[in-house]
């Protein structure tokens, strides 16, 4: 039994079916990867597990550690450890760094808030009376969401394109503060449609239209980067032999 699972979960938004009876496990103290083509249904499944609104009317289940989340708004399931680090982080005028890292941290000493943002490469005496706001870069906003993170001791984070418009330097970073939060007992789900990212994780699942296709260590799902599709029942799926 996995940390977190999911199970036949079925979403409708619009009217048009977006996850149809997701069923995985995501094991505890482990990177896992989340890979696919865009539109695919990752950032929906990710938005699904935390709770966000518009997002928690569905069929299926989810379970964190054999509980059932249905019901819980974001908050409820952030206070039993489950986040999420979001593809754009957000900016909240006039708010400063060190305010936003203790907001959620267990403990919002100073040090503590201070010892987080070197982890993710960033000075505290630069940073922690910064506002988050456009006066950042979008690869310093990303870390100093990691930061927070980092802070918050979680039990599962979900990443959302965690390589989105950031530098190599940056993005080693968040790769290594991935790194910190496993070795802190935390589960890692990255949902990525990046190579690189995927070669940082230990176990991956393949999405596609809303499916899971298929599952494995990450060698076996980098053949989606090769071929660029796996084969599956999908009305567009390639023929064999053609480049995709």
């Amino acid at each position: 039994m996995g940390v977190l699972e999911v199970r036949d979960l079925t979403l409708e938004l619009g009217g048009r079916k977006i996850l149809n009876k997701v069923s995985l496990d995501f094991w505890e103290g482990r990177i896992h990867a989340l890979v696919g083509p865009n539109g695919a249904g990752k950032s929906t499944l990710a938005s699904t597990i935390v709770g966000l609104a518009g997002y928690r009317d569905f069929d299926g289940d989810v379970l964190f550690r054999g509980e059932s989340l249905k019901g819980l708004t974001v908050d409820e399931r952030a206070r039993l450890g489950i986040t999420l680090a979001w593809q754009e982080p957000a900016r909240f005028e006039g708010l400063r760094v060190h305010r936003f890292i203790a907001a959620g941290a267990r403990d919002k000493g100073r040090e503590r808030i201070a010892s987080a943002l070197e982890q993710v490469g960033l000075d505290p005496g630069a940073y922690l009376n910064r506002a988050v706001d456009k006066t950042l870069s979008g690869g310093e906003r990303k870390r100093i969401e990691l930061a927070s993170i980092l802070a918050m001791e979680p039990k599962v984070v979900l990443m959302d394109e965690p390589d989105s418009g950031i530098d190599v330097e940056a993005l080693e970073r968040i790769f290594s503060a991935a790194k910190t939060l496993q070795a802190n007992g935390a589960t890692v789900i990255q949902i990525t449609h990046s190579r690189a990212v995927l070669k940082q994780s230990e176990h991956a699942f393949l999405m596609c239209n809303g499916q899971i296709i298929d599952k494995g260590h990450v060698d076996r799902i980098a053949q989606y980067f090769e071929n660029r599709c796996l084969p599956c029942d999908h009305v567009n799926a390639p023929v064999v032999g053609e480049p995709a």
